[in-house]
């Protein structure tokens, strides 16, 4: 019986380091990208729980415009686009983009700015953060995406950009084959008290 306890205890024990040498090293926690899908979660769940007036603007061309509004139980609809993202700070993206970080005086906000080490192979072609310093926190206040995707029979490029705390713009150019490329702007506003 002891014998095959110690063999057992053997066993495990070559497994467990077997597993360690062969365990791909993970990154600290601080040294992760920023989570952007989960920040625009926590914002759609901020609006389901509000009173927020919620309008959306479809731009038809530079001078007419559509405005709809919605209940609040339709935001997360309206955020589909985003909600629909990769999560590129997940393990799976990490040795997949790129991270750079830049402070711009004249706007007085920190870059973080993130890109695809292979452009072809990703929907993601650029994930850019702005953040204002300040104490006793910084604040992210916008998120630019720019979103590809390409196939043999169509194309579609959206730009992406989510004002922190009150609203987002998606444009969409699509170019499908033979036809002429269409292109649709929508934003949808929640809280517009510094807003336009």
């Amino acid at each position: 019986m002891k014998k095959t306890g110690l063999a057992t205890f053997s066993i495990i024990l070559l497994v467990s380091i077997f597993a360690c040498k062969h365990k791909k090293k993970e990154k600290p926690e601080a040294e992760r990208f920023f989570p952007v899908l989960s920040f625009i979660k926590s914002q759609v769940a901020d609006v389901d729980t509000s009173m927020y007036s919620i309008r959306k603007v479809i731009y038809v061309d530079s001078t007419r415009s559509d405005t709809t509004y919605y209940r609040r139980e339709q935001f997360r609809e309206l955020a589909s686009d985003f909600l629909n993202l990769p999560d590129i700070s997940t393990r799976e993206y990490e040795d997949r983009f790129t991270e750079e970080k830049q402070f711009d005086e004249t706007i007085n906000r920190a870059i973080l700015r993130y890109k695809p080490i292979n452009a072809e192979k990703e929907v993601i072609q650029l994930q850019e953060l702005l953040i204002h310093p300040g104490s006793p926190e910084d604040k992210l206040t916008s998120i630019f995406i720019n979103y590809a995707l390409n196939t043999k029979d169509s194309s579609v490029q959206k730009k992406m950009f989510w004002q922190v705390d009150k609203s987002f713009q998606v444009t969409t150019t699509r170019q499908l084959p033979g036809q002429k490329e269409t292109e649709l702007t929508y934003k949808v506003i929640w809280n517009d008290e510094d807003n336009e």
